[in-house]
């Protein structure tokens, strides 16, 4: 079967999952592929930054508590990439657009991933316990109609003095390939003046649900204040990460996981998938970054 043809039957199920109910492991079979899928089929979409260099260079800064990791079940404590001196360049857009990102270009040699989260359906006690004790930077894509009702728990996660930040991923969480302009426009805005009202900061970062993106989505994004369209090139599933390509993470992973529950997990935690990711990330020898610090 060709990639195409395989690209193509992945979007179909997508296309039958398009409410925020999860599917398979965990996430809709669009988000488990991200970016890559999404541009076999869009075939005109910006092409991932290439390494580059930065002017700034990022070390391990100290982990917290040396006793935290172990009461989570980690083998050692979670590394964490310091914020880069400078800002690494985006990849250039169109006139009117804001750029496309799955992946940070990092210094040659650092070995950093960013952990991102997406939706809001659920609002786990036990994660805001982790987050803390690890210090986890978290960057937040929330859907105003599975998260509104929890937005308290949200700001918690913000204000834990981590860097975690709040991004908008739309008002209802639709394909936005599938909507004019003017619909894209009303979701990104929406939610936009939503999550600006609510948290006192509008968001920088945008990030289209199940990866699906065209040209008036990058036109949308930028007339309604986003500075960028964030994608991924790995995804936390239940147990496991999958990959857009090869099997392993590589430097300047953007990493999709989401809020979900244990209806929607296979009867795991939001909590016990998150120590599964560490685990991965550890087993593979990367540190944490801050996306914001880098985009």
């Amino acid at each position: 079967m060709s990639a195409r043809r395989l690209t193509a039957g992945i979007l179909a199920a997508g296309a039958l999952a398009l409410s925020l109910a999860a599917c398979g492991d965990s996430v809709e079979p669009i988000e488990r592929l991200g970016r890559k899928a999404t541009e076999e089929v869009q075939g005109d979409g910006p092409t991932s930054p290439p390494p580059s260099a930065s002017s700034g260079s990022v070390s391990a800064k100290p982990s917290p508590s040396s006793e935290a990791y172990k009461r989570w079940g980690l083998s050692r404590p979670v590394e964490f990439a310091s914020k880069p001196a400078h800002r690494p360049p985006l990849p250039k857009a169109g006139p009117g657009r804001v750029p496309v990102v799955d992946r940070i270009p990092v210094p040659a040699g650092e070995k950093t991933v960013f952990l991102t989260f997406d939706d809001g359906a659920e609002r786990d006690p036990e994660f805001l316990k982790l987050a803390a004790d690890l210090e986890l930077p978290i960057s937040m894509f929330l859907t105003d109609s599975v998260a509104s009702g929890g937005y308290d728990y949200f700001a918690k996660l913000r204000d834990l003095g981590n860097g975690s930040v709040i991004h908008n991923h739309t008002l209802t969480h639709p394909n936005m390939r599938t909507l004019s302009y003017e619909a894209q426009k009303a979701q990104i805005c929406g939610q936009q003046a939503r999550l600006t009202t609510r948290f006192g900061t509008r968001p920088r970062l945008f990030r289209p649900p199940y990866g699906n993106y065209n040209d008036n989505t990058l036109r949308a994004a930028k007339d309604c204040g986003a500075e960028a369209v964030v994608l991924w090139r790995a995804s936390m599933q239940i147990r496991n990460l999958q990959y857009a390509e090869g099997s392993a993470l590589k430097p300047g992973d953007i990493i999709l996981a989401h809020f979900r529950g244990p209806s929607e997990l296979k009867g795991s935690t939001e909590t016990q998938m998150t120590i599964r990711m560490l685990q991965k990330i550890q087993e593979q020898g990367f540190k944490i970054g801050r996306l914001e610090d880098y985009l």
